[in-house]
């Protein structure tokens, strides 16, 4: 049976997590939020509006490069929210298992009222510039804007996919 990885990228507000969660309930797949493999230290600093920095990240990309690593060691497909911001970082990750790419997109304001009408998380809506100068556009990834209706976003992504096993 084939298996698929698949990382869906882009800054904080993009609606990762959102889309991540409808591709894997779509396909029967796993779903793993990276936000919830950070550790205190870079939660606390993000709430408080300081951007990581690549040693903050560090620990934190190599733990998800191994959870990569243990779902295609078991050929069990995966969907992955993760900002994956920096090219480094995605080849961090890609050190762990091949993945398919989706790259969330929008326009600054669009992210910035969906950050500023967010509850219950961490992330500082002030981090959003930092965010967006830190984003390397990756090549090759599936594109999907985030200004059309998330069921268009995911109807995308699936056809981008094609017809994968669940």
């Amino acid at each position: 049976m084939a298996f698929l990885i698949v990382l869906i990228m882009g800054v904080s507000g993009c609606g990762k997590s959102s889309l991540g969660l409808a591709l894997a309930r779509d396909r029967g797949w796993e779903f793993l939020d990276a936000d919830d493999f950070h550790p205190p230290a870079n939660i606390a600093k993000m709430a408080a509006g300081i951007p990581l920095d690549d040693t903050d990240r560090s620990p934190w990309l190599d733990r998800l490069a191994g959870l990569l690593a243990e779902h295609a060691a078991k050929r069990k497909s995966l969907v992955l929210a993760c900002s994956a911001l920096k090219e480094s970082y995605r080849q961090r990750l890609a050190s762990g298992a091949a993945f398919r790419l989706v790259h969330l997109t929008g326009s600054r304001e669009l992210l910035a009222a969906r950050l500023q009408g967010r509850e219950g998380h961490f992330m500082a809506a002030s981090l959003l510039d930092s965010q967006l100068a830190t984003l390397e556009t990756p090549t090759g990834a599936i594109i999907v804007d985030i200004a059309l209706p998330p069921i268009e976003q995911l109807a995308l992504i699936k056809a981008a996919l094609g017809h994968s096993d669940k």
